[in-house]
């Protein structure tokens, strides 16, 4: 293994994964760290999950400064439109998809930059908006005890803890689906944080129709817009004796980017302190 070279430190360069190099990711690595002088430190770490835009770097270098304040890495990973199907933008959101596990990925990538870098995480948050709303507390629900604080801005589509109903909807299938149960207790020793905008109600994303692949009856029950199906994410966690706030952001429509990243940066902020 080569030493680590000049784009490998702060604002790093797009790195393949070496677990699956059809995924890469980004970091931002605080000038705390110093390759050699800092093996076995322990950091903190911000995860940055993109959208369906797949603007990796934007949400990377907004945590840049609250990485630097708080001396923690951020890891910004990229899940590519078309990976198995050509014009495929969902793949990532429902955590698994033809034999692709995201969440294991997204693991695998952890334990990479903390290999290649000699430091343990002590301490992981992440945040993500829209499709990264999504994709967020679909991994927090398997993966709560790997986490500290889970933000969530405005996902399109939400899963609910309801064992009545399969996923993507509910949960009830998740031993057989995911090979693991839902760990009710580690998830209500997390810190969730829903984030929207106040002025985010078009529905022309968000609306499934009888047609479409996602289509499950009831699929448009949590709501018209993302404010309504927000809410009801958070009236189900809150139910489930979940730590869990709701934050509105007023003025601001379907933009991930500016405020909300900012409320989503407080928030972290918080969850670290």
């Amino acid at each position: 293994m080569l030493p680590l070279s000049r784009y490998e430190l702060g604002h790093t360069a797009l790195v393949a994964s070496q677990m699956d190099q059809r995924f890469c990711y980004a970091l931002y690595v605080p000038k705390s760290y110093k390759p050699g002088a800092s093996a076995g430190k322990r950091y903190d770490l911000i995860i940055a999950m993109h959208g369906s835009a797949r603007l990796v770097l934007p949400y990377r270098d907004g945590f840049a400064a609250l990485a630097e304040d708080l001396g923690c890495f951020v890891l910004a990973p990229l899940f590519p439109i078309g990976t198995i199907e050509q014009g495929d933008a969902d793949n990532y959101k429902y955590i698994a998809y033809r034999g692709l596990r995201y969440d294991l990925i997204l693991l695998g990538m952890i334990a990479e930059v903390e290999a290649r870098y000699d430091v343990r995480f002590a301490r992981r948050a992440i945040h993500g908006f829209s499709g990264g709303g999504q994709f967020v507390h679909r991994f927090a629900y398997l993966h709560a005890e790997t986490l500290v604080a889970a933000s969530i801005g405005a996902p399109g589509k939400v899963t609910l803890l309801d064992d009545s109903r399969d996923w993507w909807m509910g949960t009830r299938d998740v031993p057989r689906r995911f090979g693991r149960a839902i760990d009710l207790a580690a998830l209500r020793k997390l810190r969730l944080h829903l984030i929207v905008g106040g002025a985010d109600v078009d529905e022309t994303e968000i609306f499934i129709p009888e047609d479409s692949p996602l289509w499950m009856p009831g699929a448009n029950d949590a709501g018209r817009n993302r404010i309504e199906r927000l809410k009801t994410l958070h009236d189900n966690l809150q139910a489930q004796g979940m730590s869990v706030e709701m934050e509105v952001v007023p003025g601001v429509a379907h933009e991930g980017l500016g405020r909300v990243l900012e409320r989503a940066g407080v928030f972290l902020a918080k969850a670290f302190a």
